[in-house]
């Protein structure tokens, strides 16, 4: 993993990417994950996280992140349109 990470740094160094733009870009993606692994739930994800409800509730509005898409992408699409995409991709 360290190497990955060093890679990404050196890349993301090369590309012109400020510091500010990574740590948003980091921590954007990393309470996004917490919060998927919480099925959106924003107290569970600011306990891991180690951070206070409201914090995370202001973080999130900082990093312009919707908890509640977070929680509609969690969930499976409708049957019909499972089926739609298993009949279109030849797997019915």
């Amino acid at each position: 993993m360290k190497r990955e990470l060093d890679s990404l740094v050196t890349q993301m160094h090369a590309g012109g990417i400020t510091y500010d733009e990574a740590v948003r870009e980091f921590k954007r993606r990393f309470i996004l994950e917490v919060l998927a692994s919480h099925r959106g739930n924003q107290c569970k994800a600011a306990k891991e996280l180690g951070m206070h409800r409201n914090t995370l509730s202001r973080t999130l509005v900082e990093l312009n992140i919707d908890p509640g898409q977070v929680k509609t992408g969690l969930r499976r699409p409708p049957r019909s349109e499972r089926l739609g995409f298993e009949i279109k991709q030849g797997t019915r």
